[in-house]
């Protein structure tokens, strides 16, 4: 599934709002922030699945590892973004550890993170 440019979270009141009210998730090499938004039919964005991501100097190095570290969890968003219902912004923030820590123990935190963010259904 492809990471289509109305998915990528860029307003800073954007950020500012999944932080504030979002759930906070630390998976080791990243935090994980989740919000569901509210359901507005009349919204083009109302059922996409919404990600940004953050990588500072001062956690992860200069700009070559901040956007290695970017683009790593951005594949992880766009390989396993089904796993979170729609109408979700998800904010992912790169630690030093990302860039040391394997791909698949990256996804398999992803991983572990959408399954505590998104309860299961309860019989």
């Amino acid at each position: 599934m492809r990471f289509r440019p109305e998915q990528h979270i860029r307003r800073q009141s954007d950020f500012r709002a999944i932080r504030e009210r979002g759930h906070r998730y630390t998976c080791g090499a990243f935090t994980f922030w989740c919000l569901r938004r509210d359901a507005d039919p009349a919204q083009a964005t109302a059922d996409l699945r919404r990600a940004g991501f953050i990588a500072s100097t001062a956690a992860v190095g200069h700009a070559v590892r901040r956007n290695r570290a970017k683009r790593c969890l951005r594949e992880i968003f766009r390989r396993h973004q089904e796993n979170l219902p729609a109408g979700t912004d998800i904010l992912l923030s790169a630690r030093h550890a990302t860039l040391a820590t394997p791909f698949p123990e990256l996804e398999s935190r992803f991983l572990d993170a959408c399954r505590k963010a998104v309860p299961s259904p309860q019989p």
